[in-house]
């Protein structure tokens, strides 16, 4: 019964990944359809908050998103270390607090993963260089 459990999760994990994927897989299409060539790119800077390139753009977003998530991530951490103290000996209350802080751990570990993946991703794309190592 429980490996079926198991299943059933991995299997939603898996389809949510997926759909994640082809999602940031539509960004780049989504966005070269809003540049047209009668963008003027100070009205665009002007409506950004000063940001004339859309990948920068989309980049700044993303990480404040992940930042949010992972401030999220962390929250839950702390919760559920209330929680385990808080249990009293309770079993269940135990093994719902060691739960969610593995989720947690696990979530800030995809997250950092995929702040690394985006962000290599649209600075490779955005032609970002890094500076030369000094000798």
């Amino acid at each position: 019964m429980n490996t079926k459990k198991f299943i059933k999760q991995a299997l939603i994990v898996l389809g949510l990944m997926a759909g994640a994927i082809a999602i940031f897989s539509m960004i780049p299409v989504a966005s070269a359809a809003l540049i047209s060539p009668y963008d003027v790119p100070s009205e665009v800077s002007g409506a950004t908050g000063g940001e004339g390139n859309i990948k920068t753009l989309v980049l700044r977003i993303v990480n404040y998103a992940l930042t949010f998530l992972g401030i999220v991530a962390v929250l839950i951490i702390v919760f559920g270390g209330f929680t385990y103290i808080t249990a009293a000996g309770a079993q269940d209350k135990v093994d719902n607090a060691k739960k969610m802080i593995m989720y947690a751990i696990v979530g800030i570990i995809i997250i950092l993963l995929s702040f690394a993946i985006v962000n290599t991703v649209l600075q490779a794309g955005a032609g970002v260089v890094s500076a030369p190592a000094v000798q």
